[in-house]
């Protein structure tokens, strides 16, 4: 199911997507080590490794809807040289389309809760 997900949304921008979730959880090992080390950082530097995060997962929601608008594009190509298509194949390829968006928006709510929580253990 999820592997059907993943090829539908298209495999381009779902492995990128994938790269920036992995990539966000290396960032929060790698930052969270050094905010929270022994280390005499001010709390304004470990604040900024923490921002890195939510990059990221800004960067993530972006892709995802670059990936749909790209989607949505070929389709309504294909339908305009189609000359018209039925209302459920319409709606089965705006489904298609959000599956990107639905995976960027998951990376960007993953995190956001990493830096809540580690942003909050921080502040203590």
């Amino acid at each position: 199911m999820i592997i059907d997900l993943f090829f539908q949304g298209g495999v381009l921008f779902m492995s990128i997507l994938t790269i920036l979730l992995i990539l966000a959880v290396v960032v929060t090992f790698v930052n969270g080590r050094s905010v929270f080390g022994d280390d005499q950082e001010s709390l304004s530097d470990k604040r900024a490794k923490l921002s890195y995060i939510r990059a990221i997962g800004t960067l993530a929601i972006i892709v995802g809807v670059f990936g749909q608008l790209l989607g949505l594009i070929s389709a309504f190509d294909t339908i305009e040289l189609a000359g018209g298509v039925s209302t459920p194949m319409l709606m089965g390829g705006l489904k298609v389309s959000m599956i990107s968006t639905l995976y960027g928006f998951l990376i960007f709510i993953i995190a956001n809760i990493i830096w809540l929580v580690l942003s909050l253990s921080l502040s203590k």
